[in-house]
């Protein structure tokens, strides 16, 4: 009996290791199929920014010179272009989330994408159709509609969140997503630009195309490893049933003892005492009490209000960066037409670099930037605010647009060099003429603005990820990309005002001659502007109330 009960024991243990082994492979295999899985989509985003970086940092080259558009017709058209682009996935997050899924949307957009492509590379070399050209622009920015608010968030759902060492996969997942955008962009600066000044728009557009058809080949590679979801419906439908339900109890008087506070108690969103209009959505009145079953158009749970506070709080934050983003806009613009009026010839190589090159300085500064802030910065910072970030997220978008402020400061002191310059050499009557004034005196500018964007722009992903509810964040993410959307419109805007006084009183700031232009003064303005921006900025932020889950 011993030696029966010691083998029927020998073979237990040996199951158990065995079950052990067997979870620990599961296990392992789980976080290695993550990755593999994320490691296809990122190839997607890498070719997608790759493409898209190569077309729009040097736009305004091709809308100047072969089309022959004036500097500020240009200018609008470029920004009009980004507009649409990052209004688009607005739309195309709410048929994700509602109808197709995230994968199907990827799928179809992506194609979409190639297909403007190839539009764009027939009207730039077979047919010189100017039309053409700007239809397939907008078809990219359809194909742009479904890729940004979903390629991401797809990513990330290869990994199980409700597993520790998948938390931190998908932790360290973002880092490498980030990487891959700024070393796509950074790339296409240096190399695609280079390839349309000095080589032609046709073997510029060919390559990015070609990039983009093997990423979709990779993606199609990895298609069974990946996770799908299915689509849950309108996001939408949450956030109007509360407002539905508050504008019906709208005369009751506040009275937190009839608060619903929903049928799970687990993960609510503690109740806030802002926006005090939607407590009533989740008041019972008699009409509740005595209804065996709620009806959501009349009764919301306390998470639900507190989830479109949430959406509502964001909405003066998203309102004060869109001064930020005109700042950032003048990189692909007019920095880039200051730059082709410099000396851009490198020693006595008689290489000339691209303006619009100088943008991938932008991409050094955020690769180089964004590690010192995470090691070094966090760390220090740390001990004396005892934040585990070293600053609220709110914080560090402060920085940024105290960034913007000085770097347009920078840039209208350069830009006053670059006038007087061209008055000593007489040169102010002839705008194609190349001012002796090496194009290395743009690169503060440039350096500034890389660092602004390495806290706001990460600042506001993490802020509209984190701060949204979690059933919300596909519009979180089209929100965040729609912010580039409206202030290019913005600049937009500004541009037009600014040409309407200054030509009324006949001492033009903007036009196709920069030398006779002051552009100067026009940097000053929008100095001017983001600083009264920035004192409305703090006074948001000092009162902002950041989700905390009980």
């Amino acid at each position: 009996m011993a030696l029966i009960k010691s083998s029927s024991c020998s073979e237990s243990e040996r199951d158990i290791r065995k079950g052990l082994i067997r979870h620990g492979q599961h296990h392992t295999n789980t976080i290695k199929g993550g990755w593999h899985a994320a490691i296809f989509i990122i190839c997607v985003e890498f070719a997608q920014q790759f493409a898209f970086t190569g077309l729009s940092s040097n736009l305004i080259t091709y809308l100047t010179n072969e089309i022959h558009e004036s500097i500020t017709e240009a200018t609008k058209n470029v920004n009009t272009w980004l507009g649409v682009s990052s209004l688009f996935p607005l739309l195309g997050g709410f048929i994700a989330d509602s109808y197709l899924g995230r994968f199907n949307t990827v799928v179809i957009s992506s194609f979409i994408y190639l297909l403007g492509m190839i539009l764009m590379m027939i009207s730039v070399s077979i047919l010189k159709n100017d039309k053409l050209f700007f239809i397939s622009l907008y078809v990219l920015a359809m194909g742009d509609g479904g890729h940004k608010p979903c390629v991401q968030t797809f990513a990330a759902d290869q990994f199980d969140g409700n597993m520790e060492d998948q938390r931190e996969a998908k932790s360290s997942f973002f880092n490498w997503w980030y990487l891959a955008i700024v070393l796509a962009c950074t790339s296409s600066v240096f190399l695609v630009v280079y390839i349309q000044d000095n080589v032609g728009w046709a073997a510029a557009l060919a390559l990015p195309s070609g990039v983009w058809t093997v990423a979709i080949a990779v993606f199609f590679i990895g298609i069974k490893r990946y996770k799908t979801e299915t689509p849950k419906g309108s996001s939408f439908i949450s956030i109007a049933q509360v407002l539905v339900a508050s504008c019906r109890k709208w005369n009751l008087k506040h009275d937190t003892s009839v608060y619903y506070y929903g049928d799970h108690y687990h993960d609510q969103i503690e109740h806030t005492d802002q926006l005090r209009f939607l407590d009533k959505a989740m008041m019972m009145d008699e009409h509740d009490a005595t209804n065996n079953t709620r009806e959501p158009w009349r009764l919301s749970s306390i998470t639900q209000v507190e989830e479109v506070k949430l959406v509502l709080r964001l909405i003066p934050i998203w309102l004060n960066c869109l001064m930020f983003v005109v700042v950032q806009n003048q990189m692909s613009t007019f920095f880039i037409k200051q730059g082709s009026t410099l000396n851009r010839t490198i020693g006595k190589t008689g290489f000339q670099i691209p303006p619009a090159s100088l943008q991938g300085v932008v991409g050094i500064v955020i690769l180089c930037g964004v590690p010192i802030y995470d090691r070094v910065f966090v760390p220090i910072a740390r001990k004396f605010t005892k934040h585990p970030s070293g600053i609220t997220v709110l914080q560090r978008i402060g920085v940024g647009l105290v960034l913007s402020i000085l770097n347009m400061v920078v840039s209208a002191l350069v830009e006053a060099k670059r006038i007087a310059i061209a008055i000593q050499y007489n040169l102010v009557d002839d705008p194609k003429s190349i001012i002796p004034l090496s194009i290395w005196w743009l690169l503060p500018q440039y350096a500034i603005l890389g660092t602004a964007d390495a806290l706001a722009v990460v600042g506001l992903q993490e802020l509209f990820y984190s701060q949204m509810p979690e059933g919300l964040r596909s519009l979180g993410a089209a929100a965040y990309v729609s912010l580039f959307g409206v202030g290019s419109f913005v600049a937009n805007a500004i541009i037009d005002v600014v040409i309407a006084i200054t030509s009324r009183i006949g001492y033009k700031w903007l036009g196709n001659n920069l030398n006779k232009a002051h552009l100067d003064y026009y940097y000053w303005l929008l100095a001017g502007l983001g600083a009264l921006n920035l004192c409305v900025y703090l006074r948001i932020a000092n009162g902002f109330v950041y989700k905390n889950v009980s």
